[in-house]
């Protein structure tokens, strides 16, 4: 696969990580298509780079299956999907006001983990339709984990729980596409300046950067844009997680 030719579907391309990768694949000739629930800001990327725009809940079938539906209507068909969209909250198991909120706990599983299984079979299936590159490439699915799926902090239960499920369904998914040709990958990001990093006082941003070993700084977006393209076009790489953090280990 080529990102020139790839045809792809990127959640929580409004912002962050995901705008990151819907710009750098833009940048390559790739047809983009936008999965955001912020209509204005995922509507105003996506037309800068010259692409399409579905605003989108992954947490609902109906909406990402019309938002596939779409997607496939404006680029002609999907051959990679890119899950970025995902939540991150702090509380801990039992904190000053009592014990963690359930209905924290379960709506980060259900946008961080449910939703990238959601979106990713449902892409997976239009994916298995198209016709098949020489090497029997037919697709690839690249979803969001994190370093905190193997080193989470205190009052990261649910985010790291979530990120968890997504290591795990890593390697079983790409078993489970093998025979159609889909490859499924995983990155798991150290500390990148998002916007919810960029919030945070000066001071703070650079204490967190000094953690990581080398180079010790936050990590760029750009970066994961790039890595996810190099995941598209290296088609040997499947059914594994691949850290970008700096050699950074959380404790």
């Amino acid at each position: 696969m080529q990102l020139s030719t790839t045809a792809a579907v990127i959640t929580g391309g409004a912002s962050g990580l995901g705008e990151a990768t819907a710009r750098h694949f833009a940048e390559q000739g790739a047809q983009v298509t936008i999965l955001d629930r912020d209509a204005e800001r995922g509507a105003s990327v996506a037309a800068e780079i010259g692409g399409h725009f579905a605003q989108t809940d992954v947490t609902d079938e109906g909406s990402v299956a019309s938002a596939i539906a779409l997607a496939k209507d404006r680029m002609g068909k999907i051959t990679a999907a890119v899950n970025c969209a995902g939540i991150a909250i702090g509380a801990k198991t039992v904190g000053k006001d009592g014990p963690h909120p359930l209905d924290a706990f379960q709506r980060t599983i259900d946008i961080n983990l449910i939703g990238t299984f959601n979106v990713s079979r449902l892409a997976a299936a239009e994916m298995a339709g198209n016709d098949p590159e020489p090497d029997g490439a037919r697709g690839v699915i690249i979803n969001t984990a994190s370093i905190a799926a193997f080193d989470g902090q205190k009052g990261q239960a649910a985010y790291a729980a979530s990120k968890g499920g997504v290591v795990g369904m890593t390697l079983p998914m790409a078993r489970d596409l093998a025979s159609t040709g889909i490859r499924v990958m995983a990155i798991a990001p150290g500390i990148f300046m998002t916007p919810m990093l960029a919030g945070l006082p000066e001071d703070v941003q650079q204490q967190l950067a000094a953690d990581v070993p080398n180079p010790a700084r936050l990590g760029d977006p750009r970066e994961y844009g790039r890595l996810a393209g190099f995941i598209v076009e290296m088609g040997y790489l499947n059914g594994e997680v691949i850290r970008i953090d700096g050699a950074l280990r959380m404790r």
